[in-house]
């Protein structure tokens, strides 16, 4: 009985592993890595590791941007981490408000990291942690245990801060957000590349939920191409460049919202304008058959109210 509880235990523990999602950091730039995320939905098998993470070395100890979506799962980041730089995590950078880009901050705290993101993503970190927390526990199940919300140590302000660890030098740039209001760029000017998190994506389509803001997500773009990266890791999809992030973020964004304030100042009812909208140009990005309508109907909703 005790062999086959044993054996049992074994495939258990095997199955559970070879679930788990790979996570490895790829060099982007000499001390810059980037873990490129699904760009799939958050699962069970991918641990709600679904967006990038950024990790730049310096001689006083990483910085690590975005801290992923469980205790676990940070676990598994601070590992990669770890094997790719030989040293343990000092700074994490939350760079907006949604659980994979923050709920892993307790695993880094209590491993002695100082927390860091701008003042405005604190509100909806607070504001969205449970229904975030509820959402993940139902999909990742054993593997969310332990995760509590553990908010940022430090808090920015203003629209540019620019920070140095180990002869290395960050700027945090932030104009109002857009997917959530704390969305951030972490600018590294002596490579020429911005981490944008969920300011641009690529390869898939982008996200709008109640609390993101197309048109300051247009602005925080702005400010994106005022500092004309050389590369660019998005939240979502492969490292790019800006004319890519431009052509299936920016445009997106434009299209949206000079088809819906249109529609909006000429009466056109909701259901009319998100059919009409020509979503043709963006038909290669991934979901786009079902989230374009989507995004449609909330940019139309959002005009209403400006």
């Amino acid at each position: 009985m005790r062999s086959r509880l044993f054996v049992a235990l074994l495939i258990s523990l095997a199955t559970f592993f070879a679930q788990a999602v790979e996570v490895a950091f790829k060099p982007v730039a000499p001390g810059v890595y980037a873990f490129i995320g699904e760009t799939e939905g958050r699962s069970y098998g991918n641990e709600g590791l679904n967006a990038n993470i950024g990790l730049v070395t310096t001689n006083a100890g990483p910085v690590l941007i975005d801290s992923g979506a469980s205790f676990e799962g940070a676990r598994r980041i601070a590992d990669a981490a770890k094997k790719a730089t030989g040293q343990s995590i000092r700074w994490v950078i939350n760079t907006g408000g949604q659980d994979h880009r923050w709920l892993g901050n307790g695993f880094f705290h209590a491993q002695g990291a100082e927390i860091i993101a701008h003042q405005d993503a604190l509100p909806d970190m607070k504001a969205r942690a449970q229904e975030h927390s509820s959402a993940l526990a139902s999909v990742l199940k054993e593997r969310f245990k332990g995760t509590e919300p553990a908010y940022p140590t430090h808090l920015l302000t203003g629209e540019s801060n620019r920070m140095e660890l180990g002869g290395v030098v960050l700027e945090v740039k932030h104009l109002h957000g857009g997917h959530t209001p704390g969305d951030s760029i972490v600018w590294l000017p002596e490579q020429n590349v911005a981490f944008t998190g969920d300011i641009v994506y690529v390869d898939r389509v982008l996200g709008l939920h109640a609390v993101s803001n197309t048109k300051h997500w247009l602005e925080s773009f702005s400010m994106l191409e005022a500092l004309n990266p050389r590369l660019i890791v998005p939240g979502h999809g492969a490292v790019t460049d800006l004319a890519r992030a431009q052509a299936q973020t920016r445009d997106l964004l434009v299209a949206l919202r000079a088809h819906m304030g249109k529609a909006v100042e000429s009466g056109v009812d909701l259901d009319a304008a998100v059919k009409s909208f020509n979503a043709e140009p963006f038909k290669g990005l991934q979901h786009a058959d079902v989230w374009i309508p989507q995004l449609a109907n909330q940019t139309y909703l959002e005009m209403e109210q400006e």
